[in-house]
């Protein structure tokens, strides 16, 4: 169902509740076409912050706070899914937050989100909700094992799951279960290939999908995206339709990502959503006619949105925490085709995501020869980080 499409041309202001990287490259997106930044963050300083012109620093659930946001904000948008659903509910009711709050709630809780994905007709992995010792039992002979136990809320990059293989797992885990949780089962999908694909829907219903793109984790976090291959007959049609039924069906608006699954026989099975840019999104900036944050903002904005088209096969790679003081050493050694975005961040953990890389070439097989030395210069390939 379309909304009523608001116009909201520059200089106006842009509210973004979350200040990381996401918020910072839909700000410098934004700026570029002359509109005006205001964001809320509980960090100090947050990577949004230095190309904001308003910050507020507070908690996520600080309503005052954020209806602060709101006050002097055209109109507002959120960055990543942990912002509490209620508050953006609150801020929907007076001030104009296309995204809104439904999307927001089903993606915060594993067991919504995968009920939404089959409602949609898309195949999801064989899963069971748990809530005791007991009924992890049940739910490992009904899925099978191996299987992955996630927390229902929280969690990202490989945070708050367990990997079961044995029956012997199953009762370890079951038998320290003892304070009543929510969580999921999910049986192991045998892929051949990890997927994503992004749509971004306009209030107008008008919709537009990026190219599909094949995914590398390492510990949990995204290594690798490849931009530019080609997919079996069908797969890449199939996974933009669910996209697109998807967002309509929830009324999305502004950028959705769906990370997907390729099993043997070139089947695909949904597994995952995130209701604004993704990291797999990043390599658009540099290999794409139009970078997913320019179209979220188009989208919130109610301009028209443009088709995005691959303009050159890229694979962007995470850099993250461990990868910072060799980046900066032997930063001249790159190769030229390889674009470094870094978001400023004042600390650099371990696991930490800090920048990232586009390794950009005329055929996909040349990005990703520059790719493979780019990490052999940061020694990526060593020091445990490999698989």
């Amino acid at each position: 169902m379309a909304m009523n499409t608001k116009i909201i041309p520059p200089p106006a202001v842009i509210g973004i509740m979350g200040g990381g990287q996401l918020g910072q490259m839909l700000a410098l997106a934004a700026r570029s076409r002359g509109y005006s930044i205001a964001v809320l963050d509980p960090g100090t300083p947050c990577a949004t912050g230095p190309v904001a012109d308003y910050v507020f620093t507070a908690a996520y659930d600080d309503l005052e706070a954020a209806q602060q946001l709101a006050a002097i904000s055209d109109v507002l948008t959120y960055e990543f899914e942990n912002i509490p659903a209620p508050v953006v509910a609150a801020l929907e009711a007076h001030s104009y937050f296309p995204q809104g709050a439904q999307i927001l709630h089903i993606s915060q809780d594993r067991l919504r989100e995968k009920q939404a994905l089959e409602a949609a007709g898309m195949q999801t992995a064989p899963y069971r909700a748990v809530s005791s010792g007991d009924e992890l039992r049940q739910a490992a002979a009904a899925v099978g094992l191996p299987a992955i136990l996630k927390t229902c809320q929280g969690g990202y990059d490989g945070k708050g799951q367990h990997v079961l293989n044995t029956a012997a797992d199953v009762e370890t885990l079951a038998a320290g279960m003892d304070t009543p949780g929510r969580w999921i089962l999910e049986g192991y999908v045998p892929f051949s290939k990890e997927m994503s694909v992004i749509v971004v829907r306009s209030p107008a219903d008008d919709s537009q999908c990026f190219p599909l793109v094949a995914n590398e984790h390492r510990q949990g976090i995204l290594h690798r995206t490849e931009a530019g291959g080609g997919w079996p007959a069908g797969v890449e049609e199939q996974a933009q339709q669910w996209a697109r039924r998807f967002a309509a069906e929830h009324n999305v608006v502004g950028a959705l990502a769906i990370e997907l699954f390729l099993l043997a026989d070139d089947t695909i099975v949904a597994n995952e959503i995130a209701p604004r840019p993704h990291n797999s999104g990043h390599w658009t900036i540099d290999g794409c006619s139009i970078s997913q944050f320019e179209q979220h903002i188009r989208s919130l904005c109610g301009l028209p949105l443009a088709e995005p088209v691959l303009t050159q096969p890229t694979v962007m790679i995470n850099l993250l925490g461990q990868h910072m003081e060799c980046l900066l050493a032997q930063w001249a050694k790159l190769p030229p085709q390889a674009y470094v975005h870094l978001y400023g961040k004042n600390e650099a953990r371990q696991g930490r995501k800090m920048g990232h890389i586009n390794c950009c070439g005329t055929t996909l097989a040349a990005a990703a020869a520059t790719a493979d030395a780019v990490e052999t210069i940061l020694r990526m390939r060593c020091c445990g980080e490999e698989g």
